[in-house]
């Protein structure tokens, strides 16, 4: 799929799940993605007054997770989906965290923000359906302050069988059907399986991380590797 289509596919499958996003992330990762996202906070350490964007960020639990670590710290949300955001912009509003976090509609791809800005630029299951995922992690690496953090939480693929062959009949035969049950979505659910296919492994994109110039690299499988978390941190000479 170009890239350009890609994008416009991607696009239309979350405006249209939108309303359903947060119960079909349960029915994706086995109700792991709170223990996930848990585990990435306490390894992030985010301190008070911390500042992030969170990329990405669909209906914004990790963005107001980022907002509550922090304290007073000022967190960007942003998303190219207007109603992923708006269910967002709700939880935000309940959180009374209207103050502390600003929702952006915007493109991964090309982050309007200045350079050396934030603390941390997080990611949640994002990077697999990005056009360019290296280009979104360079952006990622750019807009974080030298000794800043780049954080990718997302599915990964396991390697130890019979779970990798169970796990895969499960991404690729249940899920759509529990998309098309639940969400009354087929087409858009069977879309996920496929955006995995393509994606880097936990070690391929570590390395991609490297690549890019990122510093202390570290990769952490979870749940017999159905996701990973990666964390890299930029130079401080980068200024």
């Amino acid at each position: 799929m170009q890239s350009n289509s890609k994008e416009t596919h991607v696009h239309a499958v979350f405006e249209s799940i939108a309303p359903k996003y947060d119960l079909m992330n349960d029915l994706l990762s086995f109700r792991r993605h709170k223990a996930w996202r848990s585990f990435t906070m306490r390894k992030m350490n985010v301190k008070p007054g911390a500042t992030a964007v969170d990329l990405c960020c669909g209906t914004c639990d990790w963005t107001i997770a980022l907002a509550r670590a922090s304290g007073t710290g000022k967190m960007f949300g942003l998303d190219f989906s207007r109603n992923m955001l708006d269910v967002g912009q709700q939880k935000v509003d309940r959180e009374s965290l209207d103050n502390q976090i600003s929702l952006v509609q915007g493109n991964a791809m090309e982050l309007p923000f200045e350079d050396n800005r934030f603390d941390y630029a997080t990611i949640g299951f994002g990077l697999r359906n990005v056009p360019d995922l290296v280009q979104v992690l360079k952006e990622m690496q750019r807009v974080v302050k030298p000794g800043g953090q780049v954080v990718c939480l997302e599915l990964s693929k396991p390697v130890w069988q019979p779970f990798k062959s169970i796990y895969y009949f499960y991404f690729e035969r249940i899920l759509p059907n529990l998309g098309k049950l639940f969400a009354k979505r087929y087409e858009q659910y069977k879309w996920l399986p496929e955006s995995l296919k393509a994606f880097p492994d936990q070690n391929q994109l570590a390395a991609v991380y490297r690549e890019i110039g990122l510093r202390d690299v570290r990769a952490y499988p979870l749940t017999g590797g159905i996701a990973a978390l990666h964390i890299g941190t930029k130079g401080t000479e980068e200024a």
